[in-house]
């Protein structure tokens, strides 16, 4: 093999044992603090100087002090992992390598050990398990107009409500079983501000019961504040995974949604739902059978069918069909159904709309449109989000729509606008503006004007 003259002089050195810095390269040294009495000088300034060693970037090797021979190994396996080197670097590295020998067998070794150790932990309990969750803090100026009765557990005639200034905690909890099935919990805490609940304890067996009469009370002070959330695991499912046919199934007691913005079935649920894609599309079929386990009233199981998806490169559709078993609700609920749509009309702009209908007689139907301009990214600083919205909400058009946080009676009977921000001041922290009007469907005088601010802390 050829070498250059550089080289030659080099390794001729290093085979006599010279230690001196006579082959020291133009001068100049690539690591200041590497004594140049040390007899491997020439041979690391020689490979510095083809970018076969990087140093610390200012030309140092971390203070000026002698080096150790387990760090000179280092360097030079390291340097051992870079491809396509030229004849007189690998000619050079190969005798830094027989050398260091005995020094890179043992940090081989200890490589070794450190990557069974982190296999062990990937495998174990540590490996396994993973949670996140987040901090939201939370404040409403909600004032009600004409008995708003759309919201009258919420606010009253001519008030503000503090029912929904909180504190509020998540945290989930992901435990891997093997490659198909994994253990899912979510604990929640959400605990209103001091003086702004409208619940008290009345000694009886269901432990607290909504005061009607001392929420049209303006001078009342209640006795106390409760949210539903008290810190214990509120849910607990597992979720299945076939990598082969990409199917899923979820079981147990999880927040489950149906529609593209929840609005016909947005609720916590007892039950199983099941998805598998459908050949030759970007659509997935599912089936479902669950009974939300929150509310106000006792609920029936629903069975259904629902598929959704990509249709196009910017359009996708959703369609979901449920049925009540063992006769209709309490409002003349058997059936319904909800057709949902998104396009992404141009670049950042996104435009939703769900359609919700069932076989009630009365206000069986409900619209919601979105229009999005961007979209937040956590791990993006700067980010945000401009939304806009139209709903109409008739109190028998859906099964358990989401009231997203009390902003939309979970009730219904009630239309409005709403307009938001979101924005990511620092990384894994989202704030979120938003104001909305609403009036009652069979009563327009009757208005709620709600003003809402949250700050979000992802972990």
């Amino acid at each position: 093999m050829k070498l250059n003259k550089k080289a030659t002089a080099l390794l001729l050195g290093l085979t006599l044992g010279i230690s001196g810095t006579a082959f020291a390269a133009d001068g100049a040294d690539s690591f200041s603090d590497v004594p140049q009495g040390h007899w491997a000088y020439d041979a690391l300034d020689y490979l510095a100087k083809d970018g076969v060693i990087d140093g610390m970037g200012d030309g140092t090797f971390q203070g000026n002090r002698t080096m150790t021979r387990y760090e000179m190994a280092s360097i030079v396996a390291k340097a051992m992992q870079k491809g396509g080197l030229g004849v007189g670097d690998q000619a050079v590295l190969e005798k830094l390598e027989k050398e260091y020998g005995a020094e890179l067998a043992t940090l081989k070794n200890q490589v070794n050990q450190n990557t069974k150790d982190i296999n062990d932990l990937k495998n174990g309990v540590a490996g396994k398990l993973k949670l996140d969750g987040m901090i939201r803090v939370q404040y409403d100026a909600d004032h009600a107009n004409g008995n708003y009765a759309a919201n009258k557990d919420l606010v009253y005639e001519g008030s503000d409500s503090k029912s929904n200034h909180r504190f509020y905690f998540n945290l989930n909890a992901a435990y891997k079983v093997n490659d198909n099935w994994t253990v899912k919990t979510q604990l929640e805490k959400n605990a209103n501000y001091a003086h702004t609940g409208q619940y008290y304890y009345d000694g009886k067996e269901n432990g607290y019961e909504y005061d009607k009469a001392a929420a049209y009370d303006k001078g009342n002070r209640y006795k106390k504040t409760w949210s539903g959330h008290n810190g214990e695991i509120q849910r607990i499912w597992v979720e299945g995974y076939n990598p082969h046919s990409g199917g899923w199934i979820s079981i147990g007691r999880a927040w489950r949604g149906l529609g593209a913005q929840n609005m016909f079935m947005g609720n916590e649920s007892d039950g199983v739902q099941a998805g598998v894609p459908i050949k030759g599309s970007h659509l997935t079929a599912s089936l479902f059978y669950m009974t939300p386990s929150v509310g106000d009233y006792a609920t029936p199981w629903y069975y259904g069918a629902g598929v959704w998806g990509n249709i196009g490169h910017n359009v996708g559709i959703n369609f979901d069909y449920a049925h009540r078993y063992n006769g209709p609700t309490d409002w003349g609920i058997e059936n319904g159904y909800v057709l949902s749509g998104w396009w992404n009309m141009v670049k950042n702009v996104e435009f939703k709309v769900d359609y919700t209908k069932t076989d009630a007689d009365n206000q069986n139907h409900g619209i919601y449109y979105r229009l999005n301009y961007r979209n937040t990214n956590l791990a993006q600083p700067k980010s945000y989000q401009l939304y806009a919205r139209y709903f109409y909400k008739g109190n028998s058009s859906h099964l358990h729509g989401d009231d997203e946080w009390g902003s939309i009676d979970i009730n219904g009977n009630v239309k409005g606008w709403m307009f938001g921000v979101k924005y990511v001041p620092w990384t894994n922290v989202e704030w979120e503006t938003m104001y909305s009007r609403q009036a009652e469907i069979t009563n327009s005088d009757n208005t709620r004007n709600l003003f809402r601010t949250q700050m979000d802390f992802h972990f």
